[in-house]
């Protein structure tokens, strides 16, 4: 690759903070409230106009329930739905037999709530800013560098939390990371969209009186027969005929989850092999052939699935929902033994329950596995090894890539953005290290501000 040597200059200040989160999806925003929950000064920054994340392109939010049908996850991750169940954008946590929980929002409302419950914490917001680089003294992160309109501008910081997913400042500030598998593959994007005008009775009565016919993956008939708002997995016979009359549909299962507003569902089903999630050239691919495969998932929709015959089109997710990228190396890498045995840690900061769900990095297929209950997600998986000052949250903790699988849901990546947020502040108060902090004092603060962590867990 041919290179050009950029003078070296000075770069203006933006803000001096305690804590500052880079990246405001669903673990970046209750991360930063946690921060700023006794006054700390918090930043949160993000390259988008708005703040929310994977929860503004149509998917629910899986995860709050576990297999047992028990809460698991709770404090500010509840309240947030508190919130948007207040503005009647947000519905129950409803057990499914697939995914343990759906939890259906509205992803207007989530930019709008996810903003206002940040200014009522006091976080100052920037949005329209790449993180661009990292402040290093030797091995403690000082801060971060920002690119926008505006150039190139540095926030400097006493803790950090990496909420972009991907990893980022933990990788600029020399993290060991990994990504995909063994051979590199990782599971592939999805372009979620939204028809409107479906008759979702008629796609509910048609999967609960003839599942032979619209066969289901895992999801008894009767389920449908009882909820109205519902995910649908399967119709792979529906699809057989499709491919038979010349369809080419990317995935092996129809994915269809209603709205809460009537008529509405969102679409599941596009598929982008080989994308690499941190490389901008393969997310224009993926946009551009997630589109492509829009178009051919519609015409299939309209033609074959029950319901669909009046629906059109009416608006795609904002970006590509991506599955995984780059996972840190921390203090302890999280495996799929660990999620399968039920392991419970010492030093846990939140309860998990979804399986482990791998989207094959090749073909169109999924494998799940359950573990049967619960487990846990250390703290340890939290902080990178060698480098101080900061804190990783959500996808891109330090697990396997089947691990992964299972902990990237959002209920669970929300869960890691309050412990991550409660121990940045606890580190800044006590003037050390996140590594450094009284884990049980974090767990106890945790647990008193209404977090889940196990059946009766107490913290001397």
């Amino acid at each position: 690759m041919k290179k050009i040597s950029e003078p070296a200059r000075e770069v203006p200040v933006r803000m001096e903070v305690d804590v500052l989160v880079v990246g405001g999806g669903p673990a970046g925003i209750i991360a930063a409230q946690a921060a700023a929950s006794d006054g700390l000064k918090v930043a949160l920054i993000d390259n988008r106009s708005f703040v929310g994340g994977n929860m503004t392109i149509g998917l629910p939010i899986l995860g709050f329930l576990g297999q047992k049908g028990n809460q698991i996850i709770k404090g500010l991750p509840q309240r947030f739905i508190d919130r948007l169940k207040a503005v009647d954008a947000a519905s129950e946590h409803r057990p499914c037999p697939l995914h343990m929980s759906l939890t259906l929002v509205e992803p207007e409302a989530v930019k709008n709530i996810g903003l206002k419950v940040l200014e009522e914490a006091g976080v100052e917001v920037l949005l329209y800013v790449f993180s661009a680089g990292v402040v290093m003294e030797g091995d403690v992160l000082k801060g971060v560098f920002i690119e926008s309109k505006s150039g190139r501008e540095v926030i400097l910081a006493k803790t950090i939390i990496d909420c972009t997913g991907d990893a980022d400042v933990a990788f600029r500030a020399g993290v060991a990371c990994e990504q995909g598998n063994e051979t590199g593959g990782a599971q592939p994007p999805t372009l979620m969209f939204c028809m409107g005008g479906v008759d979702t009775e008629k796609l509910r009565m048609s999967i609960a009186e003839e599942p032979r016919t619209y066969l289901t993956d895992f999801i008894p008939a009767e389920y449908f027969g009882q909820n109205n708002q519902f995910i649908v997995v399967g119709l792979r016979s529906v699809m057989e005929k499709a491919r038979l009359a010349g369809y080419h549909l990317p995935v092996e299962r129809t994915i269809l989850i209603t709205g809460l507003r009537e008529g509405e569902v969102w679409v599941n089903m596009s598929r982008v092999n080989g994308v690499d999630g941190t490389n901008p050239a393969s997310l224009t691919f993926g946009e551009i052939e997630g589109r492509k495969q829009v178009e051919e998932i519609q015409r299939y929709l309209v033609e074959f699935v029950p319901g669909f015959e009046q629906a059109k089109f009416t608006k795609m997710a904002p970006f590509l929902g991506i599955r995984e990228t780059r996972r840190i190396v921390g203090q302890y890498v999280l495996t799929a033994d660990d999620i399968l045995a039920c392991t419970r840690f010492d030093d846990a900061i939140a309860v998990a329950s979804y399986p482990l769900d791998i989207h094959h990095p090749e073909g169109g297929g999924c494998t799940l596995t359950w573990c049967g209950d619960s487990y846990d997600i250390p703290y340890r998986s939290l902080l990178p090894t060698h480098i101080k000052n900061l804190l990783v949250a959500g996808r891109s903790i330090s697990t396997t890539h089947e691990a992964m699988s299972a902990i990237r849901v959002m209920a669970p990546c929300m869960a890691m953005g309050e412990a991550a947020g409660r121990a940045a502040k606890i580190a800044v108060r006590k003037g050390v290290s996140p590594a450094e902090i009284n884990v049980d004092e974090l767990r106890r603060e945790l647990i008193a501000e209404g977090a889940y962590l196990g059946e009766n867990e107490t913290v001397v």
